[in-house]
């Protein structure tokens, strides 16, 4: 019989049980070991409906105690990157919930563990893997828009707040608002699309204007009106690639508009596609005529599996799609963006910060 990966969960929250242990527990190749949870009543919540016998609520202890083959890390963001960093220390491999860290210099780290460890590091980026956004990145990578010049990325809520006065809305824990939450799935979609060009300089501007009502909450998430809330809800701005390529980007949490919308478009100079909503179009030229192209995808047929692909690549030595190398790039470009935001000017990027990322080469 062919052995089992042996799997555990650091961070029992929804997301945790939702995602992470309803697509790792449908693989027949993986074992559920042990939940990990600082309550321990939800991590033995989660383990009942999982029928998990190991229940932990420090990570160390389970780490020190239990022979893993992964985690997934699904705590508030400030923690992703000391819990990551121990994970591949003791051998194991890491499914890190995004933002890959809270800050550029927390991702060096995890890249530098990461290579003395030998063990795969993959971001729960899942916008990746989706049909869309599959078809988009082999429809680029054919040439099929030819030299890409415009792009744009956005996610606007009219009432998304994740929980006024939870961890979300609290900076110290995760290291800002929209931007780093939002942002950090439709803006890393459209650059990894294009292959993670190389930013010349950013401006951005944010603003908190819903720190002060619990109505705009996101559905299901409740809120602490004596929580703390000293993070963004909105986030605009503009990033120019060294490619000449010119980015913008809209996040925000609540906004008054008419309805949420969440988009990616790429424009070049032999085609332009968008993503709205989850509605894909292709726009061209054909026989002197612009033609608008809707592809008709096979809802029954899923081109990729997060989970699937993350364990795939533990078993072959390949490198998954969302590696922590594209985190600490996202991060480099989220911090620029709150530089650039709070001192209202421009933000170039440095030689250093290329160099650091080691992506580019």
């Amino acid at each position: 019989m062919e052995k089992k990966l042996r799997y555990g969960l650091i961070g029992a929250g929804s997301n945790a049980e939702k995602k992470h242990l309803a697509g790792y527990s449908a693989l027949p190749h993986l074992e559920l070991v042990a939940v990990c949870d600082v309550n321990r009543e939800q991590a033995e919540k989660v383990a009942a409906k999982y029928q998990i016998d190991q229940i932990y609520t420090s990570y160390t202890e389970m780490l020190d105690r239990v022979q893993l083959d992964l985690v997934s890390v699904c705590t508030p963001n400030l923690f992703h990157a000391d819990i990551s960093i121990y994970a591949l220390n003791h051998g194991v491999h890491v499914h890190c919930e995004k933002p890959l860290a809270v800050s550029f210099a927390e991702s060096q780290k995890i890249l530098d563990a990461k290579r003395k460890s030998g063990k795969k590091l993959m971001i729960g980026l899942n916008n990746r893997m989706t049909n869309e956004a599959v078809f988009i990145k082999q429809y680029i990578d054919t040439g099929s828009l030819g030299e890409i010049y415009q792009a744009k990325a956005g996610w606007r809520r009219r009432s998304g707040i994740p929980g006024r006065g939870t961890w979300f809305t609290n900076k110290q824990l995760s290291g800002g608002g929209v931007m780093i939450d939002l942002g950090v799935h439709y803006l890393d979609l459209v650059l990894y699309l294009m292959g993670n060009p190389e930013p010349s300089y950013i401006v951005g501007s944010m603003h908190r204007t819903y720190d002060h009502t619990n109505s705009r909450n996101r559905n299901g998430y409740k809120g602490n009106p004596n929580g703390i809330f000293d993070v963004e809800d909105s986030a605009v701005g503009y990033l120019q690639l060294k490619n000449g390529c010119a980015v913008s980007f809209d996040f925000s949490w609540a906004s008054n508009i008419e309805k949420d919308t969440a988009f990616i478009e790429l424009i070049g100079n032999k085609g332009g596609i968008s993503l709205v909503d989850g509605r894909l179009k292709v726009f061209s030229e054909q026989l002197g005529t612009c033609v608008d192209i809707v592809p008709q995808q096979n809802p029954n047929l899923k081109l990729l599996n997060e989970f699937e692909h993350f364990t795939s690549c533990i078993l072959s030595g390949k490198e998954p799609l969302a590696p922590p190398e594209h985190g600490a790039y996202m991060m480099n470009i989220i911090d620029q963006f709150y530089r650039s935001a709070s001192q209202n000017q421009p933000v170039l990027f440095s030689e250093r910060e290329r160099f650091a990322t080691a992506i580019y080469d």
